[in-house]
């Protein structure tokens, strides 16, 4: 069973990054378009649908199975584990901030520059690069 679970783990954590990578170039695209246009409209259906048919349900099934992984692997005891589980815990609070921006352009409010987003959007990279380095080495 454990590796059925690291499995589905795997393809969570990879749809949910998907989303994370691409959700930010949504942002710097919708920027430059006016509010109220037809694009701008199209722009919050794509951001929409991305949080809540992929982003929202890769990010809850990561946890999930994350979580039995650490309980069945007893990884909650190794050192690389508590690092990975901060990162985590940061990317989890990067997604809140991305669910938040979708309701602001939702609602015709951003008030951002595609500058802003082009830098965020290398956030979501540096913090997967971080947490795949600790669970493959597992330097700690």
């Amino acid at each position: 069973m454990y590796e059925w679970i690291k499995a589905l783990h795997i393809i969570a954590v990879i749809s949910w990054m998907a989303g994370m990578l691409y959700l930010p170039r949504l942002f710097v695209y919708h920027c430059e378009v006016e509010a109220g246009s037809k694009q701008s409209e199209t722009f919050k259906v794509m951001e929409r649908r991305l949080l809540k048919a992929i982003i929202n349900p890769a990010m809850i099934v990561t946890w999930l199975a994350g979580l039995y992984l650490v309980w069945a692997g007893h990884w909650y005891l190794s050192g690389w584990f508590h690092a990975k589980l901060a990162l985590v815990l940061v990317l989890s609070g990067v997604h809140g901030f991305f669910s938040r921006w979708v309701k602001d352009f939702a609602a015709d409010r951003n008030q951002r520059s595609q500058k802003f987003y082009r830098i965020i959007n290398e956030i979501p990279t540096i913090l997967m690069i971080l947490i795949v380095i600790l669970v493959v080495v597992k330097p700690f």
